[in-house]
């Protein structure tokens, strides 16, 4: 059965997922995370990509991904071949790295809140497989875009476009104020633990990355 034609076109906004072959680990050290980073910048200068945020988890990673000039095929090929290249060579392996085919679902980028939700979904991600576990915050988990928000532009990877999620989160300005209003609110809620309660159970530490269900 024929694979799916990968839907591209100028603008398209992705979330992009991708595991280790037989969900094996892609990362071995901190080393082979700052590869991948440093593979992903090259991509996305190279595809004029727009990424919107990441986050790598032992056995693969997430992608928010904007692509201006429709390209996410051409560019997901040279990450995961580059990557997989420089990985095998390191550890002095061969073959396959990651699993398949990579899922790439297309996110509403029409300012209604849905990149935000998806990026939300990344972002989380360490505090359900229970990496970050309260009260430590999100952003001491130093392998997702989320504690690059919360940093001052000179000091955040330069590939890194932060304008379009801040501006879901009514943060109008990538400037050190805005900065601080992106500590304050995520503080609120990705960068702290909430304890919830329900009828009939105890308190569960819940985490949360913002105000996802709030209008400007």
């Amino acid at each position: 059965m024929a694979r799916k034609l990968r839907i591209e076109y100028p603008g398209a906004i992705y979330h992009v997922m991708s595991r280790g072959d037989r969900r094996e680990p892609i990362f071995h050290d901190d080393t082979d995370r700052e590869q991948f980073l440093a593979a992903l910048g090259e991509a996305s200068q190279k595809a004029g990509w727009e990424v919107q945020s990441f986050c790598l988890m032992p056995n693969h990673f997430h992608l928010v991904v904007e692509t201006p000039q429709g390209n996410l095929v051409a560019g997901m090929q040279w990450l995961l071949g580059t990557y997989t290249g420089r990985f095998n060579r390191r550890h002095r392996l061969a073959g396959h790295l990651f699993s398949g085919r990579y899922k790439a679902l297309i996110v509403d980028g029409s300012g209604d809140g849905y990149l935000k939700t998806v990026c939300d979904y990344v972002h989380l991600n360490p505090a359900r497989a229970r990496l970050v576990v309260a009260p430590a915050p999100l952003r001491a988990y130093r392998w997702s875009s989320f504690p690059q928000y919360l940093k001052a532009a000179s000091r955040r990877v330069p590939w890194l476009r932060v304008g379009r999620l801040l501006g879901e989160y009514c943060i109008p300005k990538d400037s050190a104020a805005g900065a601080g209003r992106s500590r304050r609110r995520w503080w609120r809620g990705g960068g702290r633990r909430r304890e919830k309660r329900s009828r009939g159970s105890g308190a569960a530490g819940v985490w949360e990355a913002g105000d996802s269900g709030r209008n400007c």
